[in-house]
């Protein structure tokens, strides 16, 4: 509820004209046996989510939610363009990469990289055209992985850039250019900042992020590639109150995402 009430605080501060809401289901939804919590619910929001992206042209911006939101967003994205076009650059403290098996947890908000890397039960894998390699992928201000990912990251080619290493967009670039894409995707998981700058995270993690230094890769990026699509999740405010302290500097990262200048 903390998820519905951040994205609903968001909501209220973008133009009303170019924003469309995907309403999710309240039900929890049922595993199935695939070893994803709420995999029922999980595949009709991507469904919904799906079929609102193909009303859309131009860049698509997804405020969720947790980082399962823009699951559908960025597989649009990927089909949108030729193969290998596109970098997926998975901006969060955590690395979302593990599968079913290797959760602890069963939340599909930690295996959402490699369900977009096709490793997920039916129904959350991409589609054809959708399709990504591991290669395509960078992890950036990732500090808290669990064995079973950090297993997978070494042997699967997705690249990862420490919270160090983006002091300057340098690095970043540098991994991008490495991907061979020309367009990317940003995923923002806002608990890549460092939580005495952002209260309203679930799951914080020490030694994030500044604004001013996300907000200046944002640009970096967007200044050498094409934006294919972003998205800004996990904002879970714990009051109303709680939710202005922390409105401004999303609002500015979302200043950095659709800025012209």
């Amino acid at each position: 509820m903390r998820l519905i009430d951040g994205a609903n605080a968001i909501r209220g501060d973008l133009p009303a004209s170019v924003t469309r809401v995907v309403d999710i289901p309240m039900e929890a939804g049922d595993t199935l046996d695939t070893g994803v919590q709420r995999y029922s619910s999980l595949v009709m929001i991507r469904e919904r989510a799906t079929a609102e992206l193909r009303h859309l042209d131009g860049t698509v911006i997804t405020v969720g939610g947790d980082c399962a939101s823009d699951l559908a967003s960025v597989q649009h994205a990927i089909a949108s363009r030729e193969p290998g076009a596109v970098a997926l650059i998975w901006l969060d403290a955590h690395g979302d990469i593990n599968d079913a098996a290797s959760s602890p947890s069963g939340a599909f908000h930690g295996m959402v990289v490699r369900a977009i890397l096709g490793d997920a039960p039916d129904g959350l894998t991409p589609l054809a055209g959708q399709e990504i390699a591991a290669t395509s992928v960078i992890l950036a201000g990732t500090r808290a992985l669990d064995d079973g990912e950090s297993d997978f990251v070494d042997r699967s080619g997705v690249r990862v850039v420490m919270v160090d290493e983006l002091r300057t967009p340098d690095a970043l670039l540098a991994a991008l250019d490495a991907s061979g894409a020309t367009s990317a995707y940003l995923h923002i998981d806002l608990d890549v900042l460092d939580p005495a700058t952002m209260l309203g995270i679930g799951y914080p993690e020490p030694f994030g992020l500044q604004p001013d230094q996300l907000c200046d890769l944002i640009r970096a990026v967007r200044g050498r590639f094409e934006l294919a699509g972003a998205a800004v999740t996990e904002f879970a405010p714990e009051t109303p109150d709680a939710a202005n302290h922390d409105l401004p500097v999303i609002l500015r990262i979302l200043g950095a995402l659709t800025s012209t200048a």
